[in-house]
């Protein structure tokens, strides 16, 4: 009779990086049937399929994390202190991830109350920007108003409180410090794809609406200037974001060689 423990063991101890990178697959297939769906508008599905990829990262990595197989042993005390959720997070790109998801809610709440209605569509309010462009009114598009921004919020708004609270389940659970800050790096990880992809996106469509013309003046000008470190950045998180999510491990365990965390 075969022995299908060991199997099962096996199975289990990588489940987390087949959730982790199965939520990946899916969110690049989900994102390659949106962005090329039926539409009269270019930007909706390229919002959609951003969102539907970032939402699925974030999936996986919580999949992969309630598959992780906890210790059986005794947990051992050394302290009293109680865990913080911030000793176990990226303490580098945890600041430039929440920066971000900031400026993105600062942009995309600019966008709501800048944008108005597409004269030359039905019920394309929240689509454009309308401008005075030498006497005339011009309308600059596609613009994070409503229309665009109603997904990435709602997006926000299932994925930051679920990676909050796993992140939080994983500071106060069992296991040692190293498998802890491995499952909120992953964690991190999924919620900066999340972010950062959309920050890109946003990003893109205000350079594109403010460059498509040269109505934007002094002030879209301005506004370049400074979305543009804003989307280098973002790319840069991005990548960091996507190599975390595969291999957590792989990131940087200098946290641990200091004796940063201490085992309860």
């Amino acid at each position: 009779m075969l022995d299908t423990v060991p199997l099962q063991s096996r199975f289990l101890e990588h489940a987390d990086h087949y959730a982790r990178w199965s939520g990946l697959g899916v969110g690049v297939v989900a994102a390659q049937q949106l962005v090329t769906m039926e539409s009269d508008d270019i930007t909706m599905p390229l919002v959609f399929a951003i969102t539907a990829f970032g939402l699925c990262a974030v999936g996986g990595v919580l999949l992969g994390d309630a598959l992780t197989l906890r210790p059986q042993e005794a947990v051992r005390t050394a302290s009293l202190a109680p865990r913080l959720v911030r000793a176990h997070v990226p303490p580098r790109m945890t600041p430039l991830l929440l920066l971000q998801a900031v400026s993105l809610t600062i942009l995309l709440v600019i966008g709501v109350v800048t944008a108005s209605s597409d004269p030359g569509r039905i019920g394309g309010a929240g689509r454009v920007m309308t401008v005075t462009c030498e006497g005339i009114r011009t309308s600059l598009g596609p613009w994070p108003g409503l229309y665009y921004s109603g997904p990435m919020f709602a997006a926000l708004a299932v994925g930051t409180p679920a990676c909050v609270w796993a992140l939080r389940r994983i500071a106060h659970g069992p296991g040692n410090d190293q498998q802890r800050r491995d499952r909120a790096w992953a964690i991190t990880g999924a919620w900066g794809l999340l972010v950062s992809s959309q920050v890109l996106l946003v990003v893109l469509m205000i350079f594109v609406a403010l460059t498509e013309n040269a109505c934007a003046g002094p002030l879209g000008a301005a506004t370049i200037v400074v979305i543009c470190p804003l989307g280098l950045l973002s790319m840069f998180t991005f990548g960091w974001s996507l190599i975390t999510v595969v291999a957590p491990r792989a990131v940087d365990d200098e946290a641990a060689d200091n004796g940063t965390f201490d085992d309860e």
